[in-house]
């Protein structure tokens, strides 16, 4: 979906040395597949071996790295200092990007970077537009600069946290975090085992670890004037349907500032079809400030079903995802395609007989638009599922 939405590059990771080790990583036999898949599109694959190894990894990283490069991998997102050496020599066909991990937050330390051989940097994410547009301006031109830009944020500095670790023994900084900083808590006095008392910042509870998400579709203009070459959008660990509408709206706001145009709100929208907590710009404009609203996640939007295929009448073959009805009124939204709505259509199964209701999982079904749309379009329904 990143792909066919309109990313320049993908980052994911293979099965070992990666900072998502939950997230369904591609497996020796997978990866190269995706590489020629994004390649085949004209699109980069960089993949993530930004861990900290101990000593007793470290001597599988040569022969990993290898497979990386056999693999056909354009970069390594890289933490570690013997990770990136090692990568320098057994995967020298690969370019080596420095992790968000490393915190790379002044112009002196990315230039270090670059001169032991990096080209790119993902600076650490607590800087400023304005200190990022030093370090642009104090680094060889030739160093790309990678800054986030749309997603989840963490409470600790550039991800560098040990709470998970500490309550869980999953190890964030070995790719398991648990997210702890979201749970809500109680106070419980010790002679008062399991007598519970609420910790209040204000009626609603405490906010001392809350969060909001990454969001600068509106700032893509003073990110490129400061000189950022990239933004990374969250993808891993989240639905092909988030990586799809997201993706697709940077894409099209990027291109228009890019080329001077007015942007077109439809895809500011969209940005609020996908599941999200509310939206701040982090430290690019200051300090962030505490949120106190409210903690949850807002979800108002569902896939209701996939297009596998449609002729050039805009006959469409589906896969269902999420029932509904004809008598819902539905969007579809695709590659390239500007969202638009859908009402009063018809359904037929696979014999051809009339259809009310798609009620099988994944059952594949046509669906008749008022034109064509490109395959791995998705068909959506408006419903609140955001967590009360």
């Amino acid at each position: 979906m990143a792909v066919l939405y309109g990313a320049d590059a993908v980052y994911l990771a293979g099965t070992d040395f990666g900072m998502r080790s939950f997230a369904g990583n591609f497996s020796p036999e997978e990866l190269p597949r995706a590489v020629a898949f994004a390649h085949a599109h004209g699109v980069k694959t960089h993949v993530t071996v930004n861990t900290m190894p101990r000593n007793e990894e470290v001597a599988n990283l040569p022969r990993y790295l290898e497979q990386l490069q056999d693999a056909g991998v354009d970069a390594l997102i890289v933490a570690d200092l013997g990770a990136f050496t090692l990568a320098g020599k057994y995967a020298p066909k690969c370019q080596r990007h420095i992790s968000t991990q490393q915190s790379v937050a002044n112009y002196e330390c990315a230039r270090a970077w670059y001169d032991l051989g990096a080209t790119r940097v993902v600076l650490a994410r607590e800087l400023t537009l304005e200190e990022i547009r030093t370090i642009r301006e104090k680094t060889p031109k030739e160093l790309e600069i990678e800054t986030f830009g749309h997603g989840a944020m963490c409470v600790s500095y550039s991800g560098r946290c040990l709470l998970s670790n500490y309550m869980t023994g999953r190890d964030s900084n070995r790719g398991a975090c648990a997210q702890p900083c979201r749970y809500q808590y109680a106070l419980m006095e010790e002679k008062r085992p399991g007598e519970y008392f609420p910790v209040y910042e204000d009626e609603k509870g405490t906010y001392i670890l809350n969060s909001r998400d990454m969001c600068t579709i509106d700032h893509l203009k003073d990110l490129m004037e400061a000189g950022v070459d990239c933004i990374k959008i969250e993808g891993r660990a989240k639905s092909a349907y988030y990586a799809a509408i997201v993706t697709g709206a940077y894409r099209h706001v990027i291109d228009d500032v890019a080329a001077g145009k007015p942007i077109d709100p439809v895809w500011r929208d969209e940005v609020e079809h996908v599941s999200h907590r509310i939206y701040s710009t982090g430290f690019y404009y200051g300090e962030p400030g505490q949120y106190t609203e409210n903690s949850r996640y807002i979800r108002q939007w569902q896939v209701a079903a996939i297009v596998e295929s449609c002729d050039e009448t805009g006959l469409a073959l589906c896969s269902l995802r999420n029932k509904f009805t004809a008598e819902d009124s539905l969007e579809m939204v695709g590659p390239d395609l500007r969202p638009f709505p859908l009402k009063n259509f018809t359904m037929e199964d696979l014999e051809g007989n009339p259809l009310e209701e798609p009620r099988k999982p994944q059952m594949q079904f046509y669906l008749q638009l008022p034109c064509p749309v490109p395959a791995y379009s998705i068909l959506r329904k408006a419903v609140d599922l955001s967590a009360k």
